[in-house]
């Protein structure tokens, strides 16, 4: 019971306080080791077959000592006492959700939109998507956010919940050093297509399962979140290889199907034009109130997935 207990003080702590900026969020001590390490590793690998070797390298430094550092934690919290134990596991775990962080980071770029405000709302963007915003318009941005939180609800929750039923705190924050690793330097650019190889096809082997249940969690969202599920669940499937990543149409195709738009498209990433394929059926022209409904179906699948997840723990533990 005591994971149960962890995950739910997890999750009620991440719907209170999100990611507040004065926070020392562990995440950002992951970035500084893989900063640190990338200008090492530079150093002394060169070629190309060099630089594929030093990216597995920082792969597995960064995701095993994440995961040793915070099994000794979670271990020595348990060793004071039970109630310490799943304070500490329960506070690690939260670090791992960003249900409320996403939402208010959209809620900040609907907000923008509504005063007609595009500069600012290109500025707001740009902090959560790695697309360039200086020139979209006022339904690209619109489309950027709902893609972007609907992806964002399987990295910031599904699979961090996902590792964590299966191997509590450690297991869910070596996950977040693994996606850490992908949005630093899993790039497809001259920079990182080497370095960032083991980065990106570890992230999308680690989202692999995770992003396939989105698909049920999320017409579940939908459901709740007064969008269309049955639709949800049939152009998830249905568009699940019209993206370049494995795993990121799920979850953009039960928010389009959900909410009757199209998603996907070109996008400018690092100065070059990368053509997307297109996902769902254009029933209507997309607007901003998407980015409420489509926070709201975030809400929805996280609290359904907890549920789900704290319920089969339950009867696994009375088995």
């Amino acid at each position: 019971m005591n994971l149960i207990y962890s995950i739910l003080i997890a999750f009620i702590l991440d719907l209170i306080f999100g990611d507040p900026y004065s926070f020392p969020h562990p995440t950002r001590f992951i970035g500084k080791y893989i900063n640190f390490m990338e200008v090492s590793l530079r150093k002394s690998f060169k070629s190309q077959s060099q630089l594929k070797f030093a990216g597995f390298i920082l792969m597995l430094t960064t995701v095993a000592l994440t995961y040793a550092i915070t099994f000794s934690l979670v271990k020595l919290s348990f060793g004071i006492n039970e109630s310490v134990g799943v304070l500490i596991e329960g506070f690690i775990l939260y670090t791992t959700f960003s249900v409320k962080c996403l939402k208010d980071e959209a809620v900040k770029i609907y907000k923008a939109l509504e005063t007609g405000d595009i500069e600012k709302s290109r500025l707001a963007l740009s902090y959560i998507v790695g697309r360039d915003t200086t020139n979209l318009e006022f339904k690209e941005i619109i489309r950027a956010v709902v893609e972007t939180v609907a992806e964002n609800t399987v990295d910031g929750f599904l699979s961090p919940l996902f590792y964590a039923a299966i191997g509590g705190a450690p297991l869910a924050m070596a996950y977040k050093a693994i996606n850490t690793l992908d949005s630093m330097v899993g790039y497809k650019n001259d920079k990182y297509i080497n370095l960032g190889y083991f980065s990106a096809k570890t992230d999308d082997i680690a989202n692999l399962i995770p992003a396939r249940l989105s698909t049920l969690f999320m017409s579940i969202g939908s459901l709740l979140a007064g969008g269309n599920a049955k639709k949800a669940f049939i152009i998830s499937i249905r568009d699940r290889k019209n993206h370049k990543s494995p795993n990121c149409a799920f979850a953009e195709g039960a928010v389009a199907g959900a909410l009757g738009i199209q998603l996907g498209g070109t996008n400018v990433y690092f100065g070059q034009e990368v053509y997307k394929p297109t996902i769902g059926d254009k029933l209507r022209e997309i607007n901003n109130g998407d980015i409420l409904s489509t926070c709201k179906i975030m809400y929805m699948t996280a609290t359904s997935a907890v549920i789900t997840t704290t319920a089969l723990l339950a009867i696994k533990e009375f088995m």
